[in-house]
């Protein structure tokens, strides 16, 4: 009996190590997982939001804006939690917009789980944004997260791409980087002023292939510079008219930027 006692303490603080930890967590660490403490509420971030605290419709909060063309942004119930669900129509457009926002060094670290229903497979070359940033005094569009079709490969792939400045209109897409559909990852991704270096991790895995610096990038052979970035929107944007599939679902969660790396 006594063995037994000393036993049972052990063996309830073990078990409740490992609830309070949050559990066990699914592949690419999307919503199906149980949820530890919300990432808004325990860390400093230059922005959050785990829609938690949303009611279920159309949003309602000023902490971000939307950018639509048509698209809808709708915050949904799923399992544990609420996640924003985007809806696009043909080469329509649905983002959250973070406005006035401001990295220091003009430098920072972005994190979002996502889940895409359907990329396009047509036309060749569809086009994809799913993260974009600008600022003032620049023309350059910088897309840290999209992709594109590419009929020859059968396949969809994620790159790093920008448009409007002197590199020009490209997606640095890469085959080491095939898009996955119906399935929850989770992306970061980094803005690095020093350097103009944008890199990418997928689920927590690096993806140097798809890193772009000042002279490593898929444009005009000139250096690709990052604008003073004051916003940041994260959302979906087709650029092609007629695709297939002709509407788009995506939903995602848990958003955060900040001073360093959020982590999955």
């Amino acid at each position: 009996m006594a063995k037994t006692t000393r036993l049972l303490p052990i063996t309830l603080a073990t078990v409740m190590t490992v609830l309070l930890s949050g559990g066990a967590t699914a592949a690419g660490g999307g919503p199906d997982r149980a949820h530890g403490p919300s990432t808004c509420a325990h860390r400093s971030l230059l922005f959050c939001e785990d829609f938690e605290r949303l009611p279920t419709g159309g949003p309602a909060t000023l902490k971000w804006g939307m950018d639509t063309r048509h698209g809808t942004l709708s915050v949904e119930r799923h399992r544990q939690g609420k996640v924003l669900h985007v809806h696009t129509e043909g080469n329509g457009r649905a983002f959250l917009r973070v406005d006035d926002f401001a990295a220091p060094g003009n430098s920072f670290f972005g994190r979002m789980r996502l889940k895409v229903d359907a990329f396009p497979t047509a036309p060749d070359w569809a086009h994809f944004t799913l993260v974009e940033a600008t600022g003032p005094g620049s023309a350059e569009i910088v897309r840290p997260l999209g992709g594109q079709w590419v009929s020859s490969l059968g396949g969809s792939f994620w790159g790093v791409g920008a448009d409007g400045g002197p590199t020009g209109d490209w997606t640095n897409w890469r085959e080491s980087a095939p898009t996955v559909e119906d399935r929850w990852q989770c992306f970061e991704w980094q803005w690095d002023a020093t350097d103009n270096r944008i890199a990418v991790w997928i689920d927590g895995v690096p993806q140097p292939d798809l890193t772009v610096t000042t002279t490593k990038h898929g444009g005009n052979p000139v250096d690709f510079v990052l604008p003073q970035v004051d916003n940041v929107k994260i959302g979906w944007q087709l650029y092609q008219a007629g695709p297939t599939p002709d509407h788009f679902d995506l939903w995602i969660d848990d958003i955060a930027l900040g001073t360093s790396r959020i982590r999955c």
